[in-house]
């Protein structure tokens, strides 16, 4: 699903949905109270959000990894893959079916080792048999069966906490209080817009196109994504300098069909533009598409990598 807009403000609809948000937030509470998490053979970063949809987690993660490589360690990336089938505990590969693994654990394993499956304890010790000296658990805040060393809550900084609702009436997982509780420090994507208050280290980053993307300059682009806010993604592509002739929103995760992208190439040339999707995207596109379209890829960027690199040193075992 595409993020709902009355989940950006207070109104009607979310007024209506406050009972159905008061049981999620009973459930979510009973969850978080009542599960023992379980210690890994290794120490483990979750990296989450408070809120449903893309907060930036999956550049969060591949940025960490980067930089923990960079500091000696051997990262692996464990995650629930979302819309992935199975349970079993797996082994990624970036030539794998992203049907069976999910999109974005195909942009993780681009990026290190990585493992898919619903028990993260499992793939902890499968990670730790493979040779990692750590793993990065993707969107795990939530996930409280595994036991966590470090704990970073990504924040869309302009996006914030939407309408401060629980799920259905607004985007939040659970209180940005009892997120922040379990959280050891704050990833805050873009500006802080809401002036959000954090009682924890705050790291500022951005996200920056990465590669050469001087042929967006003046290009006429037909643009199409599906993300849970892909407002994000339009937006790159206007400071970019792209000329946006036409937009088509897809649902989050979404599954190309090869009509749909016939449609989208089509409309793209009968407007003298070129067809541009996101890297997550891509991933589920037949090869034949991969040349017809082009991807903005893009990066999670530190404003300040040194104190983030020295943050991580603090709170981390020395590398093996």
């Amino acid at each position: 699903m595409r993020t709902p807009r009355f989940w950006q403000r207070r109104g009607l609809i979310s007024s209506l949905l406050q009972p159905f948000a008061a049981l999620y937030g009973i459930g979510a509470k009973y969850d978080r109270t009542h599960t023992v998490p379980q210690r890994a053979p290794l120490p483990v970063i979750s990296i989450g959000n408070a809120t449903a949809g893309g907060a930036g987690k999956t550049p969060t993660a591949i940025a960490l990894a980067e930089m923990l490589r960079s500091m000696g360690h051997t990262p692996h990336l464990i995650t629930r893959g979302y819309g992935s089938s199975g349970q079993s505990t797996r082994r990624v590969e970036i030539t794998s079916d992203w049907q069976q693994m999910g999109d974005e654990a195909l942009l993780l394993a681009d990026a290190a080792p990585t493992w898919v499956g619903r028990d993260r304890l499992a793939s902890a010790h499968a990670a730790k048999n493979a040779g990692a000296t750590l793993v990065i658990a993707d969107d795990a805040l939530q996930h409280h069966k595994l036991a966590k060393d470090i704990s970073l809550l990504a924040v869309d900084g302009a996006y914030g906490m939407g309408n401060g609702y629980l799920l259905p009436a607004g985007p939040l997982r659970e209180p940005l209080a009892e997120a922040l509780n379990r959280t050891d420090a704050v990833i805050c994507i873009g500006k802080n817009r809401h002036q959000l208050a954090f009682d924890k280290p705050v790291f500022d980053a951005t996200l920056q196109p990465t590669g050469d993307v001087g042929w967006l300059q003046n290009q006429r682009v037909l643009a199409f994504a599906g993300l849970a806010r892909p407002e994000k993604f339009y937006t790159s592509l206007s400071a970019l300098g792209a000329e946006l002739v036409g937009l088509y929103n897809f649902p989050d995760h979404h599954a190309y069909t090869e009509r749909e992208l016939d449609m989208l190439c089509y409309a793209a040339e009968k407007a003298g533009a070129i067809p541009v999707a996101t890297a997550k995207d891509a991933v589920k596109f037949p090869a034949v598409y991969r040349e017809r379209i082009r991807v903005l890829t893009v990066a999670l960027a530190f404003s300040d990598p040194a104190a983030w690199q020295k943050w991580l040193q603090s709170h981390l075992p020395a590398p093996i």
